[in-house]
């Protein structure tokens, strides 16, 4: 029992020398200027991928309704020819859906290949202000870790001037 409260004493005079900041993530997130050039870039891919889709699904759709009203006009030969394209045009489709927004697909690696750089450049930016600044720990409160916080602790602003300055 001795030993116990000996460490706690220990650890509560430690702590008492700590500085504690926090910021929100969130915030940077939607703030920083490199995310959001990002972010205008990421969305121009995925509209041009959304419009790609659009245009195949049409295509599948326009040759499913030719075959279903033209079927009986049409000879044996036609409709197989026709059933053939729609059959390819089909395989098309899922095959773009597939590459693109599948587990492993484009979609989910350039959101990687994107948002790494800039995970990175945020912690590190967060690591240099809270040495400048002499912290020994900093929180997100966007994680909901955070229950209690003063706002003259908050390294949000000074980090988002800090990731802007470029």
């Amino acid at each position: 029992m001795i030993i116990k409260i000996l460490l706690l004493s220990i650890s509560l005079a430690l702590c008492a020398d700590m500085r504690i900041a926090h910021l929100d993530s969130r915030i940077i997130f939607e703030r920083f200027s490199g995310t959001l050039r990002a972010q205008e870039h990421y969305d121009k891919k995925l509209a041009k991928w959304e419009q790609e889709a659009n245009l195949l699904q049409k295509e599948v759709v326009f040759l499913e309704e030719r075959l279903e009203k033209q079927s009986l006009l049409l000879s044996e030969e036609k409709r197989l020819e026709l059933a053939a394209e729609l059959s390819q045009k089909q395989t098309s489709l899922k095959n773009f859906v597939n590459r693109i927004y599948g587990p492993s697909g484009e979609l989910m690696t350039q959101n990687s290949r994107v948002s790494q750089p800039l995970v990175t450049k945020i912690r590190e930016t967060v690591n240099k202000v809270a040495r400048e600044e002499g912290y020994d720990l900093v929180l997100d409160r966007a994680s909901g870790a955070l229950i209690y916080w003063k706002d003259e602790h908050d390294l949000t602003q000074r980090v988002l001037i800090e990731l802007n300055k470029n």
